[in-house]
């Protein structure tokens, strides 16, 4: 008996998780063939911040060893980048001509770094930082540079900045927002967590808007110019400013996007219902999703696709971000900074650095934003996703939820 053929293009985390489902559930199904455009097996990004910082290696944050791979079947094309599909012959071809015949294509491509577009984003020394190769770009440029810009104040950048200043660079964040971590954090919880960092001898320019990155004079930058004139040397920028679905191949091979690679609740693709995507360059019901947590539900339902048990459906995330920040505890869920017809529930203690705000919107809560004490946090997230009516405990909702 012929076996189906699964291709996947990329070998992230989501892809991998897909297949792990798959291998669980209907093991001889297919024969699967992998792409990846990196030279290395699949990796845990979210990672990569210990690696910089010294406190890992890049083996110790590998999820699925080459042998992996092997014993289970799996014919992975490492470092090869995929450059077409012949929707019609079912054919994926990558850049060195390498191709693999399909019955089912799982597009998980992921997402690519944003990069402002400044002049002099193209100079050496000016990098994003997304994989294993930016990584050891900035582990080499700390070795034998002093100043380094990071250009972002959300997750990510303060990750890049934290590793930096421990190999030893002067460390600059550049953001354009009011406060830090807009997305994650209020204005109140963005400045606790600004003064913690300065302490640790991180520097930052709030509300700084690049105008252009300084070439040195030998094709490399050398510092970073603001729209109101002033300079800051820096040997080293990292583009921390966001992620966009890479869609680049989808487009190409007319499947509809629009900001990521359109699917149904099936997680196929609703141009052709031989193609699946899932994670960051996957749009679901108008979002693309660029937490862990979404992805791996995602996974869930495709693979139960994939084995043809068809009863899977995806119906869209409700996502929390519990953050360790360079070992300051974040997390927020939901409507955080309140608004119309929601009330606040505050306590603030700058002392001890802690800081919660809970909000209320009939009767249920429906925000959370936690700084320096999250222990509660997973409390809060079920409250806010069963939508339950907080309303007759109110007055404890602030001291968190029962304790063994």
């Amino acid at each position: 008996m012929n076996k189906l053929k699964l291709v996947m293009i990329g070998n992230g985390m989501a892809g991998v998780r897909t297949i792990e489902e798959l291998l669980k559930i209907a093991p001889g199904l297919y024969d699967i063939t992998v792409f990846g455009a990196e030279a290395h097996p699949n990796y845990n990004r979210i990672l990569l911040s210990p690696v910089l910082a010294g406190e890992q290696t890049v083996q110790d944050i590998v999820l699925n060893s080459w042998e992996w791979y092997e014993e289970n079947g799996i014919t992975l094309h490492a470092g090869k980048k995929v450059v077409d599909v012949d929707r019609v012959r079912r054919i994926v071809r990558a850049e060195d001509g390498t191709e693999a015949a399909y019955d089912r294509l799982l597009m998980c491509t992921g997402s690519t770094p944003f990069m402002l577009p400044v002049p002099g984003k193209d100079l050496k020394g000016v990098i994003a930082y997304r994989d294993i190769a930016d990584t050891d770009y900035m582990i080499e440029a700390a070795r034998t540079h002093r100043h380094a810009v990071v250009i972002g104040g959300g997750l990510l950048g303060l990750e890049a900045a934290n590793g930096l200043m421990l190999r030893g660079m002067k460390v600059t964040v550049v953001h354009v927002m009011p406060w830090l971590m807009e997305r994650q954090l209020d204005d109140v919880a963005g400045k606790l967590l600004q003064g913690s960092l300065e302490e640790r001898g991180l520097n930052f320019m709030i509300g700084a808007q690049t105008q252009e990155l300084v070439d040195n004079g030998e094709g490399q930058v050398g510092a970073i110019r603001f729209k109101d004139g002033t300079e800051l040397p820096a040997d080293l920028v990292v583009m921390a400013v966001g992620i966009r679905p890479n869609i680049g191949l989808a487009q190409q091979i007319h499947l509809h996007c629009e900001r990521g690679i359109v699917v149904d609740d099936t997680m196929q693709t609703v141009t052709d219902a031989r193609i699946y995507s899932v994670g960051e360059c996957a749009q679901h019901r108008g979002v693309a999703y660029g937490l862990v947590a979404p992805l791996f539900e995602q996974a869930q339902v495709a693979a139960n696709h994939l084995a043809q048990m068809g009863i899977g459906r995806y119906a869209g995330s409700q996502t929390s971000t519990k953050l360790k920040v360079t070992g300051i505890d974040l997390f927020s869920a939901g409507e955080f900074m309140g608004g119309e017809g929601c009330e606040e529930i505050v306590m603030s203690d700058p002392v001890e650095g802690v800081y919660k705000k809970l909000v209320i919107k009939d009767g249920k809560l429906v925000g959370a934003c936690l700084y320096g004490d999250t222990a509660d946090g997973s409390w809060y997230f079920k409250l806010l996703r069963e939508r339950s009516d907080v309303s007759g405990i109110r007055d404890e909702l602030m001291f968190g939820g029962p304790h063994d």
